[in-house]
């Protein structure tokens, strides 16, 4: 009603949190991922997939992009900026 466009972002990988280990979140987070996608598209809603560009095939983050495993470096902030941008072109425009 009030114009607003949504972007709807996946969540990060991450294999699993150091400091409670044991959660599954390699399992868990690729079916909420599924989820919100399959939401955003039912909504006509952009989804923008963080996940894939991050994963380093285990549905862990990439090393370089994260110092522990959840968290994104400064490089990794820079490897996802480029998808956001994108995202905000495309919905904007």
């Amino acid at each position: 009603a009030n114009g607003i466009k949504v972007i709807l972002c996946s969540v990060l990988p991450a294999y699993d949190y150091p400091w409670r280990p044991g959660l599954e979140p390699n399992i868990k987070i690729p079916k909420l991922n599924q989820l919100l996608k399959a939401y955003a598209m039912e909504n006509n809603l952009y989804y923008l997939d963080y996940f894939n560009a991050l994963d380093d095939g285990n549905n862990g983050i990439q090393p370089p992009y994260t110092y522990d495993g959840v968290h994104l470096t400064l490089q990794g902030y820079k490897h996802i900026e480029p998808l956001l941008e994108a995202a905000l072109d495309e919905v904007l425009n």
